[in-house]
C-alpha cells in the first residue's frame, strides 16, 4: 500500500517559484499559460497489512503537523492499494 500526498501553496499566497516559472514558460513561448503553483510530492510506502482508514488518519494529522504548513499551503492525500 502508498500514500500519495501533493502539496501546493494556497491560492491566495504568493508563489514566488511558480511566477518564476511561469515567466519562463512565457519567454519560451507557451504564453497561454496563466498560472503555475510549485509544490511538492510525496510518496509514502506502508505495510501490507495497514489499515488503510487508521493510515489516512494518522497520515492526515502527519499532514497537518509536519509535511506541510496548513497556514500557507493545501495538501491532497490519496492511499492506493
Amino acid at each position: 500500500m502508498k500514500a500519495k500526498i501533493i502539496i501546493t501553496p494556497k491560492k491566495a499566497v504568493l508563489d514566488p517559484q511558480g511566477k518564476t516559472v511561469q515567466n519562463a514558460l512565457a519567454h519560451l513561448g507557451y504564453t497561454d499559460v496563466t498560472a503555475v503553483h510549485v509544490g511538492k510530492y510525496i510518496e509514502i510506502e506502508l505495510a501490507s497489512n495497514t489499515d488503510p482508514q487508521r493510515a489516512r488518519e494518522a497520515l492526515d494529522e502527519a499532514c497537518y503537523k509536519f509535511l506541510s504548513n496548513p497556514i500557507i499551503e493545501d495538501y491532497h492525500l490519496e492511499i492506493v492499494p
